[in-house]
């Protein structure tokens, strides 16, 4: 019995502790947690982390293979949750980050893309797990323009606008935490409702294309029906 209470609680310390070098990784940065902090934050002894993680480097790519399942319901599942239209779901995205610089004053950012920052060019299998992490993110996201059907045109790509704004909040978000201000965040979302506005556009002006039989291409007036009655 008591071998079991402990294999049982081996998972929930595994994910106490991903958890909570997770958000230290994302307060801090990594170079600058150390292994005792935690462990102090984490409420265990030195042993237990060892047991899950050989050292520092094995707790990063456990942090950034948890990161990856923790996405979907931390972030996109409570932005689903509140029922709105594909597109705007997408600036409510964009406003949830936003909303953490603004509670953290301008610090912290995107938790992915700060480790993208500070530990790709020395640790090749994080940079690997970091791209899937991005990957997973732009998925979602193109899922969210797929759902949005004809608002938007049918020749669209949709994987690649989906990178193009997951570009948008890394850059946006990183310029306002180099400004302290939320300006350059800002902007680059208005530029991308804009973007997204003349893209809902073209698919309205699709939709009343004259080639389709329904509507003439000037102003999505109805075609008039030529006269079968030729002029004498």
């Amino acid at each position: 019995m008591i071998v079991q209470s402990k294999r049982a609680a081996e998972p929930e310390t595994k994910e106490r502790i991903l958890r909570t070098a997770f958000q230290l990784f994302h307060e801090q940065g990594f170079h600058a947690t150390g292994v005792a902090t935690i462990v102090r934050e984490a409420g265990i002894n030195p042993g237990s982390l060892y047991h899950f993680f050989e050292s520092k480097d094995q707790l990063l790519l456990g942090v950034l293979e948890f990161s990856i399942g923790y996405l979907s319901p931390a972030v996109m599942e409570p932005v689903e949750s509140l029922n709105l239209a594909p597109i705007e779901r997408i600036f409510a995205l964009l406003k949830r980050y936003r909303d953490g610089m603004v509670r953290h004053g301008c610090r912290m950012g995107c938790p992915i893309g700060n480790l993208a920052l500070e530990v790709s060019d020395g640790y090749p299998e994080a940079r690997r797990l970091i791209h899937r992490n991005f990957e997973n993110w732009a998925q979602r996201v193109e899922g969210w323009l797929m759902e949005a059907g004809d608002d938007l045109p049918k020749q669209l790509d949709r994987a690649r606008l989906a990178h193009f704004i997951l570009t948008v909040m890394e850059g946006g978000l990183m310029q306002a935490r180099a400004a302290n201000d939320l300006k350059p965040f800002d902007e680059s979302v208005a530029v991308l409702r804009e973007h997204l506005n003349l893209l809902r556009l073209e698919a309205t002006q699709a939709k009343g294309d004259p080639s389709d039989g329904r509507t003439s291409k000037r102003g999505g007036m109805p075609r008039r029906k030529e006269s079968s009655r030729r002029k004498r």
